[in-house]
This record gives structure tokens, C-alpha cells and sequence, in this order.
């Protein structure tokens, strides 16, 4: 139960409830699109290698970065509902939670799979070279999949300040007297 044992009205244990549920069903369904993503990525990877065309391996890169857009939309989501109870509910697990953070170095997971993503490009990647492309194809491609490797690293950089980030803007609108 939220809060510093006050009392709750009815409308706001339902939201409480409702939105504790949401961050668990989003966490779960969060990691089923990755490794549900990653298994269909490998299907059509292996089948695009089969194809002696390097631009071929755009396809599987494109659903791959469908599946990381879709992991960081939950994972963005499933924050931002955290700091909303931490502020308006005052939930104490999340308050705890996010003073915790990581006790001992490299103990901390990754919400975002970007190593897996990382390592999914480059071998993503690899077909490409077996082919032996002309140059612009090698860049062209080689580019497209740079891009995707810097969306990894930028996106997990703004999930590692979007907690601090959500918390202050929260506190502000409850300051400000307009409570959502």
C-alpha cells in the first residue's frame, strides 16, 4: 500500500492498483517482444543470407529496430508510471527502489537489451561482407547500420537519465496544484 499509512479514497487505490498492474504486465510483455522479436529477426536473418544481395540485410535490420523501438516504449512507459506513483502516490517501493539503484558494480541489468541488440546488428551485418559488395554498397549498408548501433547507445543513455528526469517534472506539476 502507498503513501506513510494514510488513507486512500476509493478513485485512487483503483489508479494505484490499476497502474502497479500495468508496470507489471509491461515489464513481462517488455522482455516476451524481445526475445519474441530477436527469435523472428533470426528466421528472416538466416532466410536474407540465402540471398546474395547485400541490401537484403536492411529487412532484418529494420525488424530488429522494431523490436528495440518497441522494448524502449515500454520500458519509457513503465518508468514514467513508476515516478508517477512515487510522487503522487507517494509509493514507497519506489521511492526505496530508486535510492537502492545498483549495490555493487555490474550488478545492474540492462532493461533495454542494447548489448543483445549491439550484437544482433553486427551479426546482422556479417552476410554482407560474404558477398563481397562494391564500396557503396558496403558504406551504404555499413551506414544504415551504424545508425541503428547509435540509436542503441543514445537510447540508453536517456533511459539512464529518464528516471531523475520524470521525478523532477512529477514533483513540479504536483507543486504547481494540478494534479493530473
Amino acid at each position: 500500500m502507498p503513501g506513510q499509512n494514510k488513507l486512500m479514497t476509493d478513485s485512487a487505490l483503483e489508479e494505484y492498483t490499476a497502474l502497479r498492474a500495468t508496470i507489471g504486465q509491461r515489464g513481462s510483455v517488455r522482455t516476451c517482444v524481445f526475445v519474441f522479436g530477436l527469435a523472428i529477426w533470426c528466421m528472416v536473418a538466416v532466410a536474407a543470407t540465402f540471398i546474395s544481395i547485400p541490401v537484403i540485410t536492411i529487412l532484418p535490420l529494420v525488424l530488429l529496430a522494431g523490436t528495440f523501438e518497441a522494448v524502449f516504449a515500454l520500458h519509457v512507459g513503465v518508468e514514467r508510471i513508476g515516478r508517477y506513483l512515487q510522487v503522487f502516490h507517494e509509493d514507497r517501493w519506489e521511492q526505496t527502489a530508486m535510492a537502492f539503484g545498483a549495490p555493487l558494480a555490474g550488478t545492474g541489468s540492462d532493461p533495454l537489451f542494447t548489448v543483445f541488440f549491439g550484437l544482433a546488428t553486427m551479426c546482422n551485418f556479417g552476410p554482407v561482407l560474404l558477398v563481397e559488395p562494391v564500396r557503396i554498397e558496403l558504406a551504404m549498408i555499413g551506414g544504415v547500420h551504424a545508425l541503428f548501433i547509435a540509436r542503441l547507445v543514445v537510447a540508453r543513455r536517456v533511459a539512464g537519465r529518464q528516471r531523475a528526469a520524470d521525478l523532477e517534472r512529477f514533483r513540479q506539476i504536483k507543486q504547481a496544484g494540478s494534479e493530473p
